[in-house]
């Protein structure tokens, strides 16, 4: 494996765990896509560092638990700028 992925894979294992960040946000930190993460996270993390592995995973396993909750928070908010924006009078 090259040291720059080595590198980029042991960045992003300490960033889920430090901020509990998901794939996605992961993913736009280090400018790579949510499959190299992923592929990061579940191929080549577990060979490099089995205990921090099943620590990322522990985080990673609630993101995927809490998801349901992200989404729908983001959906109230879009549809709340919304109706925000209409209530502006036209200049």
């Amino acid at each position: 494996m090259r040291e720059e992925v080595r590198l980029r894979v042991m960045q992003a294992a300490e960033h889920i765990l430090e901020t509990g960040a998901t794939v996605r946000a992961c993913a736009g930190k280090f400018g790579v896509s949510k499959t190299t993460i992923h592929k990061d996270m579940r191929e080549r993390l577990p060979q490099m560092d089995g205990e921090l592995s099943r620590r990322v995973d522990e985080v990673l396993q609630k993101n995927l638990r809490e998801r349901h909750l992200r989404g729908g928070e983001a959906t109230r908010k879009k549809y709340s700028a919304l109706r925000d924006a209409e209530d502006i009078p036209a200049q």
